[in-house]
């Protein structure tokens, strides 16, 4: 008697992109073993298919409208605690990387290198083990350790970043400019920023502010 072929990975993609969506369709077409069982254009709508479809494993964009890709992998979960999840972003950022892994991701993908490793991250995922991309890798090891910012320090970046000076951020949070320069000293210090610009070009490449 013939051995019976194994059932096909059943993948579903979430993005906002449709030119991007389309792009993974055609590569996933490209691989024995897996089919394309459906598509999200935001997190709502990858909530909702999961639901409906239960797919093996899903490809989540984390900036999307609606709802945001970690906070509809967070849904998953809640609602599928052995939900395979892979982030995708065009962002190498430790921090963003750290937050989709705690939000229940096991694999991290930058859509600059689907071509060369969706198959085996997509195995990789099904299998049970985690994949992250050597880009992201070095990210995570090149700031491991590094002090967080404090919530109120992330409120005054998020501003200056908008190009706020201190004396309209003071105004904005309700606190003295003074307060506000000691909050920039010490945010340059954890990020080992030049100025306020490096700070800003930092922590969006970390993925501590979204772009």
């Amino acid at each position: 008697m013939m051995p019976r072929p194994s059932e096909p990975i059943r993948v579903l993609i979430a993005d906002d992109h449709p030119l991007l969506r389309d792009g993974i369709a055609a590569v996933l077409g490209e691989f024995d073993g897996m089919t394309l069982v459906g598509q999200a254009g935001n997190g709502l709508e990858a909530v909702e298919l999961y639901r409906q479809l239960r797919p093996d494993v899903t490809l989540m964009d984390l900036q999307m409208p609606v709802m945001s890709g970690v906070d509809a992998m967070l849904a998953i979960r809640a609602f599928d605690g052995a939900a395979r999840l892979i982030a995708l972003t065009t962002y190498k950022g430790d921090v963003q990387a750290a937050r989709a892994l705690r939000a229940g991701a096991t694999g991290y993908l930058l859509k600059g290198s689907l071509r060369f490793d969706l198959r085996d991250a997509i195995e990789a995922v099904h299998g049970g083990r985690t994949y992250i991309s050597n880009e992201v890798k070095s990210e995570i090891d090149a700031f491991f350790g590094s002090e967080a910012l404090s919530a109120r320090e992330l409120e005054v970046l998020a501003l200056v970043a908008q190009g706020h000076a201190n004396k309209a951020v003071g105004r904005q949070l309700a606190i003295k400019e003074e307060t506000v320069k000691a909050h920039m000293s010490a945010i340059l210090a954890k990020l080992g920023a030049r100025d306020r610009t490096h700070a800003a070009t930092i922590a969006y490449r970390r993925g501590i502010l979204d772009p």
